[in-house]
């Protein structure tokens, strides 16, 4: 087992900036933290650059400018479980009692990397994170953890993360996991990041009242500055009025007296003209701080999903049977079939076979492909390109549908067409904002809430409960699936590792 090095006391980002090169502006710029043994949540919607910072972190990219300090030996657990850690073979050999016992608490088995790609995404999680705690690092840089993993397991990870002793940090849509774990987090948005104490919710608070804030302070100097603009406009008109009327033109040269007057009148304009450029100045300052006092946008996030109902009498309709889940497993489930406007959700643990189930009964499915959105847990690189390059080649109406969902669901419509590389979040959002655009009668979504931030979940939960089609959802997110009012199809695993559905 990897020997545990001096903990880094305290890991520096100064002025940290970073763009893409096919960006219209940095994604990151003027960022600056620091982090203490303990973990930091990095919190923001999908786009905000929560990702390359950990990336940046990890020293997987280099900064425009700025520096990081103290990040030596720094591990990163991504997003994505395509493939086994490349030292995941040594983890599995290590019977030091440290490794024994961490393979242990998280349910490793040692037929974990010989069986990768039939694992669950879920088992894949826990087996990836293991990996990370396994190497010890001074800095662990962990990127959605609770993405697929049952409660169960989730609870595994939480007692396993608090048992680290390095510095953390942590991106994540889980809200109870950022308070159970997090002592500080910082909150990206392109406007103003910033640092807050505490979890989430604390985070959150603050961040909502400085922004209220700052939106009551924008507002005072827009309402000050349109004020001086009108007296400006009234005291030129005034001033421009009285040098008229102060003209010595037509005065006979002898009339001294009358000359006199305006003299003494010019010198008043004087006085005056003086006034009316400070207040000019004053004017030009109050709209300066206006211009300059940024406020994040925060978009509307309702979306109306123009499903229409199937009149078709059942979506699909399968006999009872058994699918066979590798390593001699088995799931058995009853008949099963779902009506035009059925809400289903499949239940239960990690490696149940609940997405085996899915493309099962997607192959029995009474629809067209143009009529379904299938969103699968996790999408290849290859194919969110192609869905990427999809999305730029649609025609102008169509392509302003689609950016007004992405809108709507928290995301920067522009910046996400000239990204190279888009979030697996924003994936997700293109992926249905496609879909919705063939009137949907049936919406398969597998872990829907996995990589997409707080907003866009609350706006999906929104979306989908006024949505008339029928659903086929697999969730571990209870609050989720009870907004919604879902029939639940629960798959359980026996004694003897085969699943069963009730």
């Amino acid at each position: 087992m990897p020997v545990q090095t001096d903990v880094t006391p305290v890991v520096v980002i100064r002025d940290l900036s970073f763009s893409y090169p096919t960006a219209q502006g940095p994604l990151l710029a003027g960022l600056s933290f620091s982090l203490l043994p303990g973990f930091t949540g990095i919190v923001g919607a999908n786009g905000a650059g929560k990702t390359t910072l950990l990336q940046l972190l990890a020293g997987q990219l280099t900064a425009d400018a700025g520096f990081i300090d103290g990040a030596c030996d720094a591990v990163y657990c991504e997003q994505r479980t395509d493939n086994a850690p490349a030292t995941f073979h040594a983890f599995l050999q290590d019977w030091d009692s440290g490794a024994f016992e961490l393979r242990g608490r998280l349910g490793i088995k040692p037929d974990f990397l010989a069986r990768w790609h039939t694992l669950s995404h879920g088992e894949r999680k826990r087996a990836q994170i293991a990996h990370a705690l396994w190497q010890l690092p001074s800095l662990l840089v962990i990127d959605e953890p609770t993405n697929h993993i049952d409660s169960a397991a989730r609870e595994l990870l939480l007692q396993n993360l608090r048992r680290f002793q390095g510095i953390g940090v942590i991106v994540s849509h889980d809200r109870e996991l950022l308070d159970a774990l997090c002592y500080q987090c910082v909150w990206l948005d392109a406007a103003d990041s910033q640092v807050y104490p505490g979890g989430f919710t604390q985070a959150n608070e603050q961040w909502q009242s400085a922004r209220h804030t700052a939106i009551a302070e924008r507002d005072k100097l827009s309402q000050e500055s349109k004020r001086l603009q009108r007296e400006l406009v009234r005291r030129r008109t005034q001033a421009q009025s009285s040098h008229n009327s102060r003209s010595k033109k037509g005065l006979s040269r002898k009339d001294h007296d009358a000359k006199e007057k305006i003299d003494r009148a010019r010198l008043t304009d004087s006085k005056a003209g003086s006034q009316l450029r400070q207040l000019g100045g004053r004017a030009a300052k109050v709209d300066a701080d206006y211009q300059s006092m940024h406020v994040s946008k925060q978009y509307d996030t309702g979306i109306w999903l123009p499903g229409a109902q199937s009149h078709r009498n059942q979506l699909f309709s399968v006999a009872a049977g058994e699918l066979p889940l590798g390593d001699d497993r088995v799931l058995t489930f009853p008949a099963l079939a779902m009506a035009p406007n059925d809400r289903v959700a499949i239940t239960g643990c990690n490696g149940a076979g609940k997405s085996m189930l899915v493309q099962h009964l997607l192959g029995a499915v009474n629809l067209s492909a143009e009529r379904i959105i299938n969103m699968p847990q996790e999408l290849s690189v290859a194919n969110a390109s192609r869905v990427l390059e999809d999305v730029r080649g649609l025609a102008g109406d169509a392509l302003g549908k689609v950016m007004n969902i992405i809108s709507r669901l928290g995301s920067r419509p522009q910046q996400l067409l000239v990204s190279r590389q888009l979030s697996p979040g924003e994936i997700r959002k293109l992926l249905l904002a496609v879909g919705m655009l063939r009137t949907p009668h049936l919406i398969v979504l597998d872990e829907p809430t996995n990589h997409l931030d707080l907003p866009s979940i609350q706006a999906l939960e929104n979306a989908l409960a006024d949505c008339p089609c029928g659903m086929l959802l697999v969730s571990h997110d209870n609050r989720f699936l009870d907004r919604l009012g879902v029939t639940r199809w629960a798959v359980k695993i026996d004694g003897q590792g085969n699943s069963q559905m009730h």
